[in-house]
């Protein structure tokens, strides 16, 4: 790999001006992407709709850092779990085909999986099926990147078990997906990769959408990359026999939102069978999720697969669609997708900042703790690493923090901000809107 002390990119844009384009600050928006760009915290594309019409779309940064090949507006990238929406649209589909019912059981098709003869294709389609998730267990990390048989994949599902009785709770689970998607494979006699280009990128006339494989750049399929010290380092590469329904379709921002949009208004499948995706129970319908975009609430999924990451929100109010596919990030995506929405709606931007200061080991040492809140069971662990303060909550990972000060330090990649008293032997840590104060024991 390349060796590359300092990289600065240059910004590809285009904006349109249609529909309501007139309420974007263009100029704004592309120095905000600009400063993303320039502190290597996002490379990847993004968009807006109004009423369905792009009004904007931007590129930053390499699809392939190693050939120094730019991204742009058509640049192809992994989506990850906004697959998923895609799977249940294909179910709803198969169900107004009479092929399914959102009442029949996964023991139909697959009677070994546990619970089957309780397991609903509506459980599945809302991560209510208690089925463990076959990227949860450890030995994922041995198999992912080779390629995989449906009867291996399903063995592997099947000796994971259940975590809870089937329809009682939501859980999040690739399992489920993948299974559905094999599910369509049986009552269409097709392969999912045609079910997906007959039932929705033909509809739509997608050119770049489908069940993606083996990245190749010379076609301007992006690789995926990690930014660390001062390096762009490529990330291992999923073989996309593997994530099938839950996560192998690769895509494009403005396709995104023409996917969407051919959603919304009923080219895909009937009103009534999108009504039924958006009964919302815990925050998830059918492949959809709610998600908060500054005052107003957003329909969509989000993804994440190998260093890509990805999300498509639409918000009924103001009829604005979102969505972006990034191939490194350092930043957090919902400051990113707040601020494509408050340049939509007419609103002020503000262009980050990334200075960042330099301390010494003797100035990071009274910082050093085990702290605790009593407003959760959590303790936070803060501690020395390679000339660099740490933090770590209990049951996840580490993750650096960057000085803005002496008592200031942030963390982009989740929009973290932690600030020290140290002569209260205290922190303040920020999250959003969410401020905590954890106490060092």
């Amino acid at each position: 790999m390349s060796m590359f002390s300092k990289l600065f990119f240059s910004v590809s844009v285009t904006a349109f001006s249609l529909g309501f384009a007139q309420h974007i600050n263009t100029q704004k928006l592309n120095d905000y992407f600009k400063a993303l760009d320039e502190n290597h915290k996002v490379m990847g594309s993004f968009a807006i709709a109004d009423k369905g019409k792009i009004i904007y779309t931007n590129a930053v940064g390499f699809a392939d850092v190693e050939s120094k090949k730019k991204a742009d507006i058509n640049t192809v990238y992994r989506i990850g779990s906004i697959t998923k929406t895609f799977t249940a649209v294909l179910v709803m589909k198969a169900v107004e085909d009479k092929k399914l019912a959102l009442d029949t059981k996964l023991s139909y098709f697959f009677p070994k999986v546990e619970n089957a003869d309780k397991i609903t294709i509506s459980d599945l389609l809302s991560h209510r099926s208690g089925i463990r998730s076959y990227t949860d267990n450890p030995l994922y990390s041995v198999y992912y990147t080779q390629p995989i048989t449906k009867e291996k994949l399903v063995e592997i599902i099947e000796k994971a078990g259940s975590d809870f009785e089937p329809g009682s709770q939501f859980t999040y689970s690739n399992s489920n997906y993948t299974l559905l998607a094999y599910i369509l494979e049986k009552v269409y006699k097709s392969s999912y990769s045609e079910l997906v280009n007959t039932f929705i990128a033909q509809p739509l006339h997608l050119k770049y959408t489908k069940v993606g494989g083996k990245i190749d750049s010379s076609k301007n399929n992006a690789h995926s990359y990690a930014y660390e010290g001062n390096t762009y380092i490529k990330s291992p590469e999923t073989d996309m026999s593997v994530p099938g329904g839950a996560g192998a379709i690769v895509s494009t921002p403005s396709e995104l939102i023409a996917f969407m949009n051919g959603l919304i208004s009923g080219k895909l499948i009937s009103n009534n069978s999108f009504k039924t995706m958006k009964q919302f129970k815990d925050g998830y319908g059918f492949g959809l999720f709610e998600m908060p975009l500054n005052d107003k609430k957003g329909i969509g999924h989000n993804g994440s697969i190998d260093g890509f990451q990805s999300g498509l929100f639409y918000v009924a109010d103001g009829e604005k669609t979102f969505s972006m596919i990034t191939n490194q990030s350092g930043y957090d995506h919902q400051n990113i997708f707040n601020t494509l929405a408050s340049a939509a709606y007419g609103k002020d931007i503000t262009i980050p900042t990334f200075e960042v200061v330099t301390l010494s080991e003797e100035e990071l040492q009274p910082l050093v703790g085990t702290y605790v809140t009593k407003e959760m069971p959590l303790k936070f662990n803060i501690f020395i690493k390679n000339k660099t303060l740490m933090a770590q909550a209990t049951g996840q990972g580490e993750f650096p923090l960057e000085a803005t000060s002496k008592t200031s330090f942030k963390f982009d990649m989740a929009g973290i901000t932690i600030d020290f008293d140290p002569a209260k032997k205290l922190f303040v840590i920020k999250q959003g809107s969410d401020a905590t104060t954890f106490t060092k024991e």
